[in-house]
């Protein structure tokens, strides 16, 4: 069911404990990147039983923001806290750490 919402052309990004962590820095590059070649992103949060294979297998990044289990009403918080400096980052703008 979770791969027929995404959209057609859209990049995937899975959020995995098995993922590989990213920089802040780095994210807010992905972001543009994407951005830059007129290509939305997608992000999929497992939930505590994690991802089925093929879900995982879509994505073009498997991402951990820490190998810690979340409930999954604050870890979309912050994704979205993630999502949000990364768009400072690109605007050049200050943002509070």
């Amino acid at each position: 069911m979770i791969l027929k919402k995404i959209p057609n052309g859209s990049g995937v990004v899975t959020l995995c404990v098995e993922g590989k962590g990213m920089s802040s820095p780095a994210l807010a590059q992905k972001i543009k990147s994407s951005a830059d070649m007129g290509k939305g992103l997608t992000f999929i949060i497992g939930s505590s039983y994690g991802l089925s294979e093929k879900v995982k297998k879509s994505s073009e990044i498997r991402l951990s923001m820490s190998e810690m289990t979340f409930p999954h009403q604050l870890f979309r918080v912050m994704l979205l806290e993630q999502i949000y400096r990364a768009f400072k980052i690109n605007n050049n703008e200050t943002y509070h750490k």
